[in-house]
């Protein structure tokens, strides 16, 4: 049974990466989400795909630890998170602005948690798009340093993360204290890709 688990994994984690949007349906149909549901909704999208995220950058790290092979569940989350964050942009518009496009362009102009939050789904949108094998084989090298735009839109995200919030409460200070020991941890790898890169080596 392990055996068959383990060469379909992704057959089982992807539907279970999806429960916590079918939950959240769920409970906005029943009147689980308090008396702005539509805000609980929206946000709770938002902290999903900022879990997700945070997951994604905290693999390579745990993989070093437990010398089990993590990355391979990479993919799985990072689709997670950008599938979280356009569902949490489609609720903004969708059940915020009920698909005033102008309200929308006037936010995205002046608005700057909006802006970093679109920036962010910006940087995500191409690695999305390139996490196949085939675009892995199509770009060589050019796929990771592309994929290193994940760091950028996790410090985007948390950003866009805290100022939602307007305050640092628990909530807020919890995930970008995670999001800083991460970044931290992390460092030292890409440090020393670059260092690979720069002496010519693969």
């Amino acid at each position: 049974m392990s055996g068959f688990v383990r060469r379909q994994w992704a057959f089982i984690l992807y539907p279970l990466g999806l429960l916590p949007a079918v939950w959240l349906v769920w409970q906005g149909q029943n009147g689980g989400l308090g008396a702005d549901p539509v805000n609980v909704f929206e946000r709770s999208l938002g902290l999903w795909a900022f879990r997700f995220l945070l997951i994604c950058l905290a693999l390579a790290p745990l993989q070093r630890m437990v010398r089990f092979n993590l990355l391979r569940f990479r993919r799985l989350t990072g689709l997670l998170a950008f599938f979280y964050a356009v569902l949490h942009l489609a609720a903004y518009v969708a059940l915020d602005l009920q698909f005033d496009i102008r309200i929308f362009g006037r936010d995205l102009m002046h608005r700057p948690f909006i802006i970093l939050g679109m920036a962010a789904l910006a940087l995500l949108l191409p690695l999305a798009l390139t996490s196949n094998r085939w675009s892995m084989m199509r770009l060589k090298r050019g796929w990771k340093r592309l994929h290193r735009l994940v760091y950028g839109a996790a410090v985007l995200a948390g950003i866009h993360f805290f100022l939602s919030f307007k305050t640092l409460n628990r909530t807020s200070a919890l995930y970008l204290g995670l999001l800083g020991l991460l970044l931290v941890a992390r460092g030292p790898l890409v440090w020393s890709s670059v260092r690979r890169r720069v002496a010519g080596r693969p």
